[in-house]
């Protein structure tokens, strides 16, 4: 059995720093990187590729509202050209730096409250699809499973990975809880564990009111900025050793 281990990462800007074990990019196999909008700048950006190139490790473009205030967790009003363009931008910025490193991106996952907006409205799922088909449509999209940008990408004809995360808690229409809600971010690696070993091998995950939601998990995400991420990612690692699960980039799951 194979699945992808992702994290975003880059998610620097400036003088502020997020504190990151850099063991944890010879964990994951493929990182999410910020294209500047809601985190990232050019220094950081370059920075972290380089350090990804030298783990070997997959990077995919994490594109989100131009909000470095709001940390890219505000939704913002925007029509579908406008949105599908600010996807363009940053899907260029992170590939000049992947260019001259001699990489290629794998993936597209969109950003805090972009990439939650997209699971439910069609209009801002198109959008982001439409970006990705005219950019490079070898692209692997991630997101949510039974979503509209789930929708979206297989009309389009566009990869698709149904993203799965160890760290949030889901609510009963299977969409990720707030982070305003009180307990909706887990940051205890054994639970983390526990629960990612259930959405694998049952398919499912219980929401935070109990129910029980079928899942079929292509990809797990630990939060790069969750104050336990590199515990919680050595916790998933060791179980799947333990129990004869392969972590593999996206590119040999989506085929």
């Amino acid at each position: 059995m194979k699945i992808d281990l992702n994290s975003d990462l880059g998610e620097d800007f400036g003088i502020y720093k997020i504190k990151l074990n850099e063991e944890l990019f010879k964990i994951i196999s493929s990182a999410n990187v910020a294209c500047g909008f809601h985190a990232g700048d050019p220094d950081v950006i370059s920075n972290i590729v380089l350090k990804l190139k030298k783990a070997d490790t997959q990077i995919g473009a994490h594109p989100g509202f131009k909000d470095l205030e709001g940390f890219g967790r505000r939704q913002i009003y925007m029509s579908k050209e406008e949105i599908k363009n600010m996807i363009i931008y940053q899907l260029g910025a992170l590939d000049a730096f992947l260019k001259i490193n001699g990489l290629k991106m794998q993936h597209v996952k969109p950003h805090g409250a972009l990439y939650n907006l997209a699971q439910r409205d069609k209009d801002v799922a198109e959008s982001i699809v439409d970006a990705v088909f005219l950019f490079d449509r070898d692209l692997i999209i991630l997101g949510l499973p039974e979503s509209e940008v789930n929708n979206s990408a297989y009309k389009r004809g566009i990869k698709f990975a149904n993203e799965v995360f160890a760290d949030r808690e889901y609510d009963d229409s299977g969409f990720l809880v707030p982070r305003k809600i009180k307990g909706s971010v887990i940051n205890d690696p054994v639970i983390c564990k526990e629960r990612v070993f259930n959405m694998i091998q049952n398919k499912k995950i219980k929401s935070i009111n109990g129910k029980i939601i079928d899942i079929n998990p292509h990809s797990i995400c630990v939060h790069g900025d969750n104050e336990n991420s590199f515990k919680i990612i050595k916790e998933i690692k060791l179980n799947f050793y333990e129990k004869g699960i392969e972590i593999s980039p996206l590119k040999d799951i989506c085929k």
